[in-house]
């Protein structure tokens, strides 16, 4: 399995990146928010996913890690394949996706390409089910149902559930999140956590 990929960007289009590393080309998908981090003929590392058919090897890159672990966690869900996932990763950030899972807003998901009503309603149902753990040992938790949610108190605790639909255990965040503002927005404290332990990786 290919880890990563650093080295120059040598082409860009639509959907995909190539990063020359010693001599050899690796031809990366991957999403309009990552293609606007890396520049031509500049310098840059993506966390890669390798996806292996029958008839193709394909290889997914992402600028950070948050967003890698965001798609591996989109097409675990059935139905849910490499292109939806870098189609919702195009129009949302890992951040965004949480807070989505998390609230039952399945009309955020569908602002991405191709991505209809009954398939954003199986991301939420199947990775809702990651937070139940989460929501048990939590006081106090409650999900808002608003198509755009406003957390006016429990953002700790929020963010919390919203990492937790991507992979991450309380154990692991909580350190963290302790350390923040509580009265910053969910998506806010959500994106400053996944930086930090993006620096412990």
């Amino acid at each position: 399995m290919i880890y990563s990929v650093r080295g120059t960007v040598i082409h860009m289009e639509a959907g995909c990146a190539v990063i020359e590393c010693g001599g050899v080309g690796y031809k990366c998908q991957t999403t309009i928010n990552t293609l606007k981090k890396i520049k031509l003929n500049s310098e840059a590392m993506l966390y890669t996913y390798m996806n292996v058919r029958d008839d193709a090897v394909e290889l997914f890159g992402f600028s950070s890690t948050s967003e890698l672990s965001t798609f591996k966690m989109l097409i675990s869900v059935s139905g849910v394949g490499p292109k939806a996932g870098l189609a919702i990763l195009s129009e949302l950030t890992p951040e965004q996706v949480a807070v989505a899972v998390a609230s039952g807003d399945s009309k955020t998901i569908t602002r991405a390409q191709g991505v209809g009503n009954k398939l954003a309603q199986r991301v939420i149902l199947e990775l809702k089910d990651k937070l139940k753990g989460v929501a048990a040992s939590q006081e106090g938790f409650s999900v808002s149902k608003s198509p755009s949610p406003v957390f006016a108190e429990g953002n700790i605790t929020n963010a919390v559930a919203a990492l937790a639909v991507l992979g991450y255990s309380s154990a692991e965040v909580m350190p963290i999140l302790s350390r923040l503002d509580g009265s910053k927005t969910v998506e806010q404290l959500i994106g400053e956590t996944l930086k930090e332990l993006g620096k412990q990786k």
